[in-house]
């Protein structure tokens, strides 16, 4: 979400430099501040319209037409992946949130679908807008050295790390995987998983975003399990290095890669072995990979999505 709205925001100024846009930051008592002082300020403001990014709306109105950006709905469809303690959010701020909002922005079909089966929306006040992708993710020079199998994603439930690392430990590669991302929540016995690896697996811990494009550009693939995701964004910052795409095959994944990447069941391990097995073996298949990414990728831009965006605000400001 910090991604998104960064880019988002700095997208939609970029599209219409006449406008006014208001930022607000997210006041430091969260409950208070979210919810009773954030929409006074915004009265105050008396704004055409208020966009909020991050999937949710305060809990009283902001007195001006509302859109709010959804990014995925997955602790509805999948509760034991995520740890407790956020009943507030989850049984009363979001859902209040989507019967609200006067318009609604998706960023996947996967998550529209959510929406309307979850909470019974209206399909008619919900728009699709893809995410961009920053022009900083670039094929690196010919002839670049791609050294390992890369992951990224926050080591929880649902970006099924445990598929990739048993289809790991068959893999005939002299290359090391490299886990790119900091501890969740509930990751089980995964990391003495990864510490029997020895130098076949390397955590890396978080990375910071200006990290990113240099791993992605050293990454001979990007392999990419997860169980569910409201859009995709790695593999599309994958894509748009040259990186072969490895992906599962489940909810926005299949939308955003379309054919680009090779997509795979997430429960099926020794899809993973044999589908890792190739990429690392053959060279045209990488090529190939490289080449439909480059321009999959290419269709995915953030004054697209400003443009898009601002249609959406202007629908609920009239």
């Amino acid at each position: 979400m910090g991604t998104y709205t960064r880019e988002i925001v700095a997208a939609l100024r970029d599209a219409r430099p006449g406008a006014e846009i208001t930022l607000i930051e997210q006041p430091a008592v969260r409950l208070v501040g979210r919810h009773l002082a954030l929409p006074r300020r915004v009265r105050a403001l008396n704004p055409d319209a208020f966009f909020a990014p991050a999937g949710h709306l305060p809990l009283l109105g902001s007195g001006a037409p509302e859109v709010v950006t959804v990014h995925d709905l997955a602790i509805y469809r999948h509760p034991e992946w995520f740890p407790g303690g956020q009943p507030l959010a989850t049984r009363v701020v979001v859902p209040r949130s989507l019967r609200r909002a006067r318009q609604l922005i998706a960023v996947s079909a996967s998550t529209a679908r959510d929406i309307t089966d979850l909470f019974g929306v209206d399909p008619g006040r919900i728009t699709v807008v893809h995410h961009g992708v920053s022009p900083r993710f670039q094929s690196p020079a010919e002839g670049a050295e791609r050294g390992y199998v890369l992951f990224v994603g926050t080591i929880e439930p649902r970006k099924n790390l445990e598929t990739l690392l048993s289809a790991w430990a068959d893999v005939r590669t002299s290359l090391p995987l490299l886990v790119a991302g900091g501890w969740g929540w509930r990751e089980g016995g995964i990391r003495r998983r990864i510490e029997s690896f020895g130098d076949r697996v390397r955590l890396l811990g978080g990375v910071q975003p200006d990290e990113l494009p240099a791993l992605y550009a050293g990454a001979a693939c990007l392999a990419h399990p997860a169980w569910y995701e409201g859009f995709g964004m790695t593999i599309l910052e994958a894509m748009a290095s040259g990186t072969p795409v490895i992906s599962s095959n489940t909810s926005s994944l299949p939308e955003v890669a379309g054919e680009a990447a090779l997509l795979l069941d997430p429960g099926d391990v020794d899809a993973w072995r044999d589908g890792l097995q190739r990429v690392l073996d053959d060279a045209a298949v990488r090529a190939e990979l490289a080449r439909q990414g480059l321009e999959r990728a290419a269709l995915f831009t953030w004054p697209r999505a400003a443009a898009e965006t601002w249609a959406v605000i202007d629908r609920a400001a009239a």
